[in-house]
C-alpha cells in the first residue's frame, strides 16, 4: 500500500501527502539501475500476458484444462464479440492486437488491487497515451490503405450530409478523428484508474492510521474502521472497474478500426 506523508495531522479526517503525485508517481530506481518501479511493472505485465497465452496454448488438447478453458473463453470473447463482432470478418486480422491490448491493460489495471503492488500502471498517462496512439496509427493507416485519398476526402466533405452543413461536419469530424479520439481513449482509462487508486490509498491508509492511533485519538479513531470498510468495498468495486476499463479500451479500439475498414458505416 502506498503510504501518505509521515508528517500528518491525525485529528483531520483525511491524512494527505504534501503532493498528490506521491500517490501514483514513482521516481526511485530499482537495484541501482535506470529502471523505475513503473517500468518494471510494465515489463512484468507484458511477461504475465505472454505466460498466460504460452501455458494455455503450448500443448493443444481436445480436453482443455480449467485454465485452458478459461483462456479459450477469454480469447474467444475478444475474437468473436469484439474483433469479428465489431469489425466484421476482416476483424480476424486485428484480433492479435486487440487481444494483446485487452490482456495488457487488464493485467496493468489489476495491479491496483494486487497485494504488495497496489499500483495500476495505467494510472501513468504515458501508458494509456502510447496505447491510444498505437490504435490511432492503426486505424488511420488502415483508412488510407483501404480507401486511399477518399478516406480523407470523405472526412472533410461527408457526402451523406446536406451540402450546406458539410463544411461544418467536416471540420468536426477532422478534429474528432485525428485529435479527440486518441486523446479521449487515453484519458478515459487514465482518469478512471487514477481515481480508484487515489480513493483506495486515502481510505485504506487513513483507516489504518486512525485505528493504529486510536489510543491518542479516542472516539475519533473509530471513524478509521468505517473508512477502512468503505475502502474494502471500493476495493471489490475496483476489480469490476479494472475489467470494464480494459474491455472499453479494446472495444473502442475495434470501433475506430471498423470506421476505417468500413467508412460508409
Amino acid at each position: 500500500m502506498i503510504l501518505a506523508s509521515g508528517e500528518c495531522d491525525l485529528t483531520q479526517p483525511v491524512c494527505a501527502p504534501h503532493d498528490v503525485s506521491e500517490l501514483f508517481v514513482y521516481t526511485d530506481t530499482l537495484w541501482s539501475t535506470p529502471i523505475t518501479r513503473t517500468i518494471f511493472l510494465m515489463g512484468l505485465a507484458a511477461l504475465i500476458v505472454v505466460a498466460l497465452l504460452y501455458f494455455a496454448y503450448r500443448k493443444p488438447s481436445p480436453v482443455p484444462t480449467k485454465f485452458g478453458a478459461m483462456m479459450d473463453s477469454l480469447t474467444g470473447f475478444v475474437r468473436d464479440d469484439v474483433a469479428v463482432g465489431i469489425i466484421g470478418p476482416e476483424g480476424v486480422k486485428y484480433f492479435p492486437y486487440l487481444l494483446s491490448v485487452f490482456l495488457f491493460v487488464l493485467v496493468g489495471n489489476l495491479f491496483e488491487i494486487t497485494p504488495f503492488i497496489n499500483f495500476p500502471i495505467t494510472s501513468r498517462m504515458a501508458i494509456p497515451a502510447f496505447l491510444a496512439i498505437v490504435t490511432w496509427v492503426i486505424f488511420v493507416i488502415v483508412g488510407f490503405v483501404k480507401n486511399g485519398g477518399a478516406y480523407f476526402r470523405d472526412i472533410i466533405w461527408p457526402k451523406s450530409v446536406p451540402v450546406g452543413l458539410r463544411w461544418l461536419v467536416g471540420v468536426i469530424e477532422l478534429f474528432s478523428i485525428f485529435l479527440i479520439r486518441p486523446f479521449s481513449l487515453a484519458v478515459r482509462l487514465f482518469a478512471n484508474m487514477v481515481a480508484g487508486h487515489v480513493m483506495l490509498s486515502i481510505l485504506l491508509v487513513t483507516g489504518v492510521v486512525f485505528v493504529w492511533n486510536i489510543g491518542e485519538l479516542g472516539v475519533k479513531g473509530v471513524f478509521g474502521i468505517a473508512w477502512f470498510a468503505l475502502g474494502l468495498a471500493i476495493f471489490i468495486f475496483e476489480i469490476m472497474v479494472a475489467v470494464l476499463q480494459a474491455y472499453i479500451f479494446t472495444l473502442l479500439s475495434a470501433v475506430y478500426i471498423q470506421t476505417s475498414v468500413h467508412p460508409e458505416h
